[in-house]
């Protein structure tokens, strides 16, 4: 296509050693490529958004979201650059490159940044009590350390690859500082590192009744350093992380049924015939109740002043109010039914035999025992 003489003489009149052509034509060239970025951009993340929801997997999703956090103006930068760096513009085309490079280490920061968020709110959403309940800290002090540490090694890598700036001091005096840190700060990052353990892999959570040694009660609050327990006589005890999982952890709340072993002593006097029907007694007496199955019920052994006979049964409910109610049941029962059979229930005693000493003996020993 022939321009016009006068057109053409005015797109050749140079403007910073550059023609009007040459800067229209890198104005063009700028806003295609940004629009075919946009548009790129715009395809990757509906498409792939679509397929991702069909399947189970989060890291697609993950992905898809952070290819929504693409910069419009990373994409301009981008663009620009694609655009004007083939123009003459002295010293100022020397930057592009470095310009580039900076843009994208930017970039992919701001993804990372999206790839933790996105972390974040998936755990959080997958454990819905806890972050009710107060986990929520824990995961956002995660989240945003590992924004810090990204951005710091982003830093260290555009002064490096980029600015070409020796950072050897730099690692070195981190690393230094770090140790020194560490070991002032040992305990509170004990007990920090043991707050994430408990998150994730989850002993126990809010709201649980845990025993931990001698003390029984419900947490509270599980925080970034202790854990706060509501104990059964009404204190709150606060322990500290790293403490709770050096101890032994009773779980009372994850248990699906309980365990009762009881005895009962029956006089020695007790005839045999009777003896034997009172374990079946007892097993009927259990099997009777609502919730629970009988285990076993046996003549377990012969004791100082009493016959024992040992029961076993679990209560299929984990309530402690249940659990006890079965007992009251089973022992008013029993009491019942061993009163109606005539079986007395020991108690502990010990019999002494004594040989009567006749008066002559005792005199003499009398009598001895004065000279």
């Amino acid at each position: 296509m022939t321009l016009p003489p006068l057109l053409a003489d005015v797109l050749q009149r140079e403007f910073l050693s550059n023609s009007l052509q040459a800067w229209l034509t890198a104005s063009v060239t700028t806003a295609t490529v940004f629009v075919v970025l946009l548009g790129v951009r715009w395809v990757l993340v509906s498409r792939l958004g679509a397929l991702a929801e069909k399947t189970t997997n989060h890291v697609d999703d993950m992905v898809v979201d952070m290819i929504g956090h693409t910069r419009s103006k990373a994409l301009f930068a981008l663009a620009f650059i694609a655009g004007f760096g083939a123009l003459k513009l002295a010293y100022v085309s020397n930057f592009f490159s470095p310009a580039a490079k900076l843009i994208f280490l930017w970039q992919l920061a701001v993804w990372g940044s999206a790839g933790v968020a996105f972390w974040v709110r998936h755990h959080l959403k997958a454990r819905t009590s806890m972050t009710e309940r107060g986990g929520v800290a824990m995961i956002n002090a995660i989240g945003i350390a590992a924004r810090v540490v990204l951005w710091i090694l982003i830093i260290i890598t555009a002064f490096h690859s980029v600015l070409s700036i020796d950072v050897t001091p730099w690692i070195t005096g981190l690393g230094v500082s770090g140790i020194a840190v560490a070991l002032a700060v040992q305990n509170i990052l004990g007990d920090l590192l043991a707050a994430l353990a408990i998150v994730f892999d989850k002993p126990f959570d809010v709201g649980d009744t845990i025993g931990v040694d001698s003390i029984t009660g419900t947490v509270e609050h599980i925080g970034l350093k202790t854990t706060r327990i509501r104990s059964v006589t009404g204190e709150q005890i606060i322990i500290g992380n790293g403490d709770m999982l050096k101890s032994r952890l009773r779980n009372f709340r994850r248990m699906y049924q309980r365990r009762a072993l009881f005895n009962l002593d029956v006089t020695f006097d007790t005839p045999s015939t009777s003896l034997a029907k009172l374990p079946k007694m007892i097993e009927q007496i259990v099997t009777a109740q609502p919730g629970v199955k009988f285990e076993r019920s046996h003549i377990a052994s012969f004791g100082e002043s009493a016959i024992r006979i040992e029961t076993v049964y679990y209560v299929l409910d984990p309530d402690y109010k249940k659990y006890m109610d079965a007992q009251q049941a089973i022992n008013l029962a029993v009491l019942d039914r061993f009163g109606a059979e005539r079986v007395k229930f020991a108690f502990p005693s010990r019999t002494v035999y004594s040989t009567t000493v006749n008066a002559t003996t005792a005199a003499v020993a009398e009598t001895t025992a004065s000279s």
